[in-house]
């Protein structure tokens, strides 16, 4: 299972919302590339970084610092935030160098639209799926919608996605770590024959290591994205890739 620390980008700075909070906001760094650097020295092999202005604005915001994290880590890295058009699409995958995008808005609301940016970039598209409660959540969090996450992961049962980026939004950035409900809700994904990343609650060690644990009874939970419980240090980068990825 592969950890993925995760860089949020709002203002140019890095920060962290609390269940996507856009109110309830701590900025840890003003240098996110300088973040994005220190993850890669702690061994991460992957960057998930999101583009918050993007998301509330409908449009990628912050590609310029962006450019510069996968330009001078050398990484891998999926972004979401805002992208919801093929221009968007485009000018993050071939023109910021990301590896993978991630669609979560357009995705339940433009369903066609989503299979044809999959077939386009196969491989390279993630599906995120932002929930509460098992319900979709779209627009930044703003909105939750009447449809399931799992109904709407089965609508894109065989194609070629990148992955199923599943966050739980009452326990993203809370600090109370990783629910049952969120467990179950992950192997159900994964039960589709989609890879699944776990986000959202990654509190401690022991949420990796229940995580890992998981990974290894369904091996299509490939990953897990850690954000706030590295910046206030509760879990380090080394330690969890070292857990992670020691029978990978």
């Amino acid at each position: 299972m592969q950890i993925l620390p995760a860089i949020d980008i709002r203002d140019g700075q890095c920060v962290r919302l609390r269940q996507g909070d856009y109110d309830q906001q701590t900025v840890f760094d003003a240098d996110p590339v300088a973040v994005a650097r220190k993850w890669k020295d702690g061994g991460a092999s992957r960057l998930h970084l999101v583009d918050l202005d993007g998301a509330k604005a409908g449009r990628p915001v912050n590609l310029e610092i962006v450019r510069r994290i996968v330009a001078e880590t050398g990484l891998p890295c999926q972004l979401g935030g805002g992208i919801r058009n093929d221009e968007s699409v485009r000018e993050v995958l071939e023109g910021a160098g990301i590896d993978r995008v991630i669609i979560g808005t357009q995705a339940l609301k433009q369903p066609e639209w989503f299979r044809e940016i999959v077939g386009k970039y196969p491989g390279r598209v993630a599906l995120g799926i932002d929930a509460r409660d098992s319900m979709v959540a779209t627009e930044g969090w703003l909105d939750v919608s009447k449809t399931s996450a799992l109904e709407l992961a089965e609508q894109y049962r065989g194609l070629d996605v990148a992955a199923v980026i599943y966050t739980n939004i009452a326990n993203d950035g809370m600090m109370q770590g990783v629910d049952q409900q969120t467990i179950d809700d992950m192997i159900a994904l994964t039960q589709l024959g989609l890879p699944v990343i776990a986000s959202g609650g990654v509190t401690t060690m022991e949420d990796v290591t229940r995580l890992t644990e998981v990974s290894q009874q369904h091996p299509k939970l490939v990953g897990a994205i850690i954000g706030r419980a590295l910046y206030e240090g509760t879990i380090e980068v080394s330690e969890a890739v070292q857990v992670a990825e020691k029978d990978a």
